[in-house]
């Protein structure tokens, strides 16, 4: 998703392929060995094979930018997985990931009571590399998500699903 909006955001064409991962292709690892999603392949034939890269060769993307999404990429990402999919993993409690989650979106929170994005004034690169995956916290468990005192964080994020352009990313492509 965040490949997907960077590109469309920044108004660059691609022709999205998508695949089953249970039955990857053998294209998918002519172009990258590693056989993970997303993958771009520019005209030139360069790979760019990660999400937040694709999301740097799209657009500006500031310091700012870059430390917030790691943190969401590192600690936030490892306490989601153990929050929202307990059952992978071996003894572990998925309400202290959720409560080690909630730190990272009340720190969200606070910085979106100051500004009306996590980019600033603008959706931008931060924006679009976190918000998936707060989408996907608050999957977990919609009605204790929506109790939280994280109005702002809230609005944020009910203005990016509620956007033309994450319904426009959103669309079924076969196999």
């Amino acid at each position: 998703m965040r490949a997907r909006l960077a590109l469309r955001l920044s108004s660059i064409d691609v022709e999205i392929q998508e695949i089953e991962l249970s039955n990857r292709p053998p294209e998918l690892y002519a172009v990258s060995s590693k056989g993970t999603v997303p993958v771009l392949v520019l005209s030139d034939g360069v790979v760019i094979d990660e999400s937040i890269e694709i999301v740097k060769w799209a657009m500006s993307v500031d310091e700012h930018a870059l430390q917030l999404v790691g943190e969401c990429d590192g600690e936030f990402k490892h306490n989601l997985d153990r929050y929202k999919y307990a059952t992978r993993y071996e003894d572990v409690d998925s309400n202290k990931h959720r409560a080690a989650g909630s730190v990272f979106l009340l720190r969200l929170n606070e910085l979106l009571s100051k500004q009306q994005y996590l980019s600033g004034d603008e959706f931008g690169a931060a924006d679009i590399c976190i918000a998936p995956f707060v989408r996907q916290f608050r999957i977990a468990d919609i009605t204790w998500f929506d109790e939280q005192s994280w109005s702002f964080l809230n609005n944020w994020l009910q203005g990016y699903l509620e956007s033309e352009d994450f319904e426009a990313i959103m669309i079924k492509v076969k196999p």
